[in-house]
């Protein structure tokens, strides 16, 4: 009995390749300095003394620079690979956040925000191309799973170390992220060969739905799916941008305590997604899964127009990550599963730039609700749209596992 939980884990996580671990451990260290967004609006409002609003207009500029940055980043990873790709993107990024410390009036900082994220999410699709072509279809979505354990195993650190150092100084949330950004790029340089990509290789040659379109931008059924993502995430990201700023300003928190709340939603998932991904991978069609994740996410809302107690914040962080581990880990591998080597960037690509509209919308739709109204409506909004998504889902169930199985 006692041996049992250890050999589930050792299932779960055996026979990944080495150089998905390898990847996965560079993306802990960058993701441990993940400091500068989960406390940016506290940093605006807080320290530079910016209005909601304004700062609502900085993270718009943050969505939209990612959102370039992503289609960036797909369109180099088919024409000139992952690799060169997430070199740069690391060690530029983290050169960015260093200048961007030093700005302070709105417009420098919107500009410079834009091009931090424009830098860093050209990351987004070289990271996911790089690991489809080192996994296998038969490790992949463990695979994925492996690495999305590494980034919210450094974010749970990443959050719990800013809101320490936020109390200390915002600044020093800057070089956290910035330094570790660049030791990542140096690691990635050390411990991984580039590849030497052979179209001609029978791994380049995997086995994929021959009825569907070539070219991601005319795949009809994917810009549906794509929809319903973006209906997600917007609410999502509310836990990176306006929750934050609902715990200090309504709840009175301290910065230290938000951090807190960021620490148990990344050891949550780095402790459970890879065994339950591995549980129910083969057991469930993936809109199933898919939903009810969204119906969770929409009840982390809900909760919190029940109470300000803190027993109503714990739950609604659980539910929030107990949702996105239902949802992510399927979504991410029926992208996948839809592309081949030749596209892969443009599937990744549209896929991330969801996440990224959300970065944009999220704060904006937020902030002007909250203006008008107050937090009760934004987070009756928010539920709304993750069962809205969820209903989509459940639509289109049948047509997601015929192309997917």
């Amino acid at each position: 009995m006692f041996f049992k939980p250890l050999y589930i884990y050792k299932n779960a996580f055996g026979g990944l390749p080495k150089s998905v671990w390898l990847l996965s451990a560079i993306m802990f260290v960058n993701r441990s300095g993940t400091m500068v967004l989960p406390f940016l609006t506290l940093y605006l409002t807080q320290k530079l003394h910016f209005s909601v609003a304004d700062a609502g207009i900085v993270m718009a500029f943050y969505g939209s620079g990612a959102l370039f940055g992503t289609f960036l980043g797909g369109k180099l990873t088919d024409k000139i690979g992952f690799y060169p790709i997430q070199f740069y993107s690391l060690l530029l990024s983290g050169i960015a956040l260093l200048v961007l410390m030093q700005l302070t009036s709105l417009y420098s900082i919107c500009a410079g925000v834009f091009i931090f994220t424009t830098l860093g999410d050209t990351f987004r699709p070289a990271n996911g191309a790089s690991i489809a072509y080192y996994s296998t279809p038969a490790n992949r979505t463990r695979s994925y799973t492996l690495n999305r354990l590494a980034i919210n195993l450094g974010w749970s650190i990443g959050g719990g170390m800013g809101g320490i150092l936020a109390e200390m100084d915002y600044n020093y949330l800057f070089w956290g992220d910035g330094v570790t950004c660049i030791v990542a790029a140096i690691l990635l340089r050390i411990l991984i060969k580039p590849p030497v990509l052979d179209t001609t290789s029978s791994k380049s040659a995997e086995t994929h739905v021959s009825n569907l379109p070539n070219s991601a931008y005319k795949d009809k059924f994917y810009w549906v799916f794509l929809a319903l993502v973006v209906m997600y995430a917007i609410p999502f990201f509310q836990l990176f941008s306006l929750e934050p700023l609902y715990f200090r300003t309504v709840i009175k928190l301290s910065e230290s305590r938000i951090g807190a709340f960021m620490v148990f939603n990344g050891l949550l998932i780095a402790t459970t997604e890879m065994i339950f991904v591995h549980t129910v991978e083969k057991r469930l069609p993936r809109p199933i899964l898919i939903a009810i994740g969204l119906l969770l996410t929409a009840c982390s809302f809900f909760v919190l127009n029940i109470s300000t107690a803190i027993m109503f914040i714990w739950f609604s962080i659980a539910f929030n990550t107990i949702g996105e581990m239902f949802a992510m880990p399927f979504m991410q591998t029926l992208v996948v599963d839809r592309a081949n080597e030749k596209n892969r960037g443009q599937y990744l690509a549209l896929y991330s730039m969801c996440y990224s509209i959300a970065q944009i919308s999220a704060p904006t739709i937020g902030a002007q609700i909250i203006q008008r109204w107050n937090f009760a409506e934004l987070w009756y909004v928010m539920g709304g749209l993750c069962l809205t998504s969820m209903l989509g889902f459940l639509l289109l169930q049948k047509h997601f596992i015929k192309h997917s199985d």
